[in-house]
């Protein structure tokens, strides 16, 4: 169970304790800190890591409500532990090799496919989001508009790479058992499997960035990140009346992209 305390309102923005306080949590002294604790493996604290991974599939408001924790101990809403990233990391490139293998890619055409899944569609599109949503927060969603409540950039990422993990467990790794007999068949049922796959990874997606963002105190609005659902409902409802195949599209992508 998580250690719950009460909540001051005047931490729940980024302010300063006090002078020497303000100075360990610039914005520099955190990111010299998280990338510090990136080479030192012993001082990760995996298990923690990993119980985060289960509860963003069966509870993620208990893994926000540790970022909350976190605020009230260590006057930070990101992440200090590089834990998870390092875990996701691995988690992406072992789904993806096996993504390649099921795609009949050689041992060079696999390596490249990794270098443009993790730099690219992971980090790279990662860095975009976490960008464009730490603006938007910041610009729209503030209740206050003064510097001591701000959403923190390296939250914004971590929001994101919460609401990846469980769209690529989804679509790089439990859906690889259904390509080749079931996906990519012929068959109405397939693109109705693939898509399917696809409805509900992004479904999370959505949900678990909803829950990043409401689980600040000092943001207001937030429901608005639920909207794109309806979108999304619409594109599934129309790729089934036409009878495209989300998964196969990005098997054909894949392919083009590494050949």
């Amino acid at each position: 169970m998580l250690p719950t305390t009460l909540i001051n309102p005047r931490d729940q923005g980024n302010g300063s304790l006090n002078t020497r306080a303000s100075a360990r949590h610039t914005a520099g002294a955190k990111r010299y800190k998280y990338l510090r604790r990136l080479l030192h493996f012993r001082h990760m604290d995996f298990e923690f890591a990993v119980w985060q991974m289960l509860y963003l599939f069966t509870s993620p408001q208990k893994v926000y409500r540790n970022f909350q924790y976190r605020k009230q101990t260590k006057d930070q809403w990101a992440r200090d532990d590089p834990a998870f990233l390092v875990l996701l990391s691995i988690w992406l490139c072992v789904s993806t090799i096996g993504f390649g293998f099921v795609l009949g890619l050689g041992f060079v055409e696999m390596i490249k496919l990794l270098l443009w899944v993790v730099f690219i569609d992971c980090v790279g599109v990662g860095l975009l989001i976490a960008t464009l949503m730490w603006f938007i927060s910041n610009k729209f969603l503030l209740k206050h508009q003064n510097r001591d409540y701000d959403v923190e950039w390296g939250y914004a990422f971590d929001v994101h790479l919460n609401a990846f993990y469980p769209l690529l467990v989804i679509l790089h790794f439990i859906q690889l058992f259904f390509i080749h007999h079931v996906i990519l068949s012929a068959s109405s049922l397939g693109y109705f499997v693939g898509n399917t796959f696809w409805l509900v990874a992004i479904s999370y997606y959505i949900y678990v960035t909803f829950l990043g963002y409401s689980a600040l105190p000092f943001l207001k609005n937030t429901v608005i990140l639920l909207y794109p659902f309806a979108l999304l409902i619409l594109v599934y409802v129309v790729s089934l009346a036409i009878g495209w195949n989300f998964t196969k599209a990005l098997c054909v992508f894949y392919t083009y992209r590494v050949k």
